[in-house]
């Protein structure tokens, strides 16, 4: 899988939620226009957003074991929620890059979306 790019602006101090929908071309479609549900069953997911890729800490991490991250299979699309409270996006300071990945059950990551992630900065506190 080839991960897909996504510029997120995230609103800092606020409550912030993202769902990710995701399908996969059908590989019996010639034409490329049918797509199935990801099958998402016991997947665990992870996201760091950092200041740069070259950053050496992440101003945030969101798991599906710290609950950052929710995932939600469906008969119709595989679903990843991304939460932050709004304490948490107040704690952020800068602008970043962030990708999200996906776990099979048998440990095998794949990059699902990637992309900026600009922080509009809070007036009223």
């Amino acid at each position: 899988m080839i991960a897909g790019t996504y510029n997120m602006t995230c609103e800092q101090g606020t409550t912030f939620t993202r769902i990710i929908k995701l399908k996969e071309p059908d590989p019996l479609d010639p034409t490329g226009s049918t797509y199935n549900a990801v099958d998402l069953t016991s997947y665990t997911a992870r996201m760091q957003v950092r200041r740069t890729v070259e950053s050496t800490s992440a101003q945030i991490e969101l798991t599906t074991e710290n609950g950052g991250i929710a995932v939600q299979p469906t008969e119709e699309v595989g679903l990843i929620q991304i939460s932050m409270s709004d304490t948490q996006t107040a704690a952020l300071t800068s602008d970043g890059v962030y990708d999200l990945e996906l776990i099979t059950p048998g440990g095998v990551v794949s990059r699902v979306i990637q992309g900026t992630f600009t922080l509009s900065l809070e007036v009223t506190r």
